[in-house]
């Protein structure tokens, strides 16, 4: 299970608690458990701080506890504090990356289901779509996504099997399989009802809540080859 740790502090020195910070970080460079920190000011009270840490798990936060490049700069952190730093311990019972679940939609939803209707909630108006699969570096707009899957869906069955996603401020990465029965006009290659796959990423861009911008990258000429469209 994961673990959280919030550490909640007042301080007038918050420099030079940044610069411990940083001096931590490198001197536990492939010894620390930690996996995420965020640090954020009190809007209405500029000396208050909390931090927030992120540990695979309770047991891997104690490990972080004992290493002594830790616990000589704690020191110096709490002597820069006003009073005592509070510590709350939580086990996540729950996360959610709301943007990742979003993304996960598309594929699940409209891609694979046929969802049209649900791109104009998904996808911004004035999407920016980069594909390495078309002549032009960018098209604009929501219905580009709906021509795409409907082309998609017209030439195969297909579904996708999605391996892993990452998300780091308004971006998520999705790395994906695609399995598909070929059964329509593709690419200029007449149905085969070929089993055909390939592997790609797709990175989405957010804003405010809907997807802004995408990035696709993916086995394009490995398709081509199984549709018997090239011969390398």
């Amino acid at each position: 299970m994961a673990f959280m740790q919030i550490v909640d502090c007042k301080t007038r020195s918050y420099d030079d608690m940044n610069r411990l910070m940083d001096e931590w970080v490198e001197a536990t460079e492939g010894k620390r458990t930690a996996t995420h920190a965020v640090v954020g000011r009190d809007r209405s009270d500029s000396d208050h701080y909390v931090e927030i840490i992120e540990f695979p798990s309770y047991e891997e936060a104690m490990k972080n506890s004992d290493l002594p490049e830790t616990n000589r700069i704690f020191e110096e952190m709490v002597a820069l504090c006003e009073g005592e730093p509070v510590f709350t311990d939580l086990d996540v019972v729950r996360d959610e990356q709301l943007n990742k679940a979003t993304a996960r939609r598309f594929f699940e939803d409209i891609a694979v289901g046929g969802d049209l209707d649900l791109v104009d909630e998904l996808f911004a108006a004035d999407y920016h779509d980069h594909d390495i699969g078309k002549e032009t570096d960018t098209a604009i707009g929501s219905g580009v996504v709906k021509d795409d899957v409907t082309r998609w869906r017209d030439a195969f069955d297909f579904h996708f099997a999605l391996h892993g996603q990452l998300a780091e401020g308004d971006e998520v990465v999705t790395r994906w399989t695609w399995r598909g029965t070929h059964t329509g006009e593709f690419m200029g290659v007449a149905p085969t009802d070929r089993d055909v796959e390939m592997t790609g990423v797709t990175v989405f861009l957010f804003r405010d809540g809907r997807i802004q911008e995408g990035w696709w990258t993916y086995d394009l000429l490995r398709l081509a080859r199984q549709l018997g469209a090239v011969r390398m």
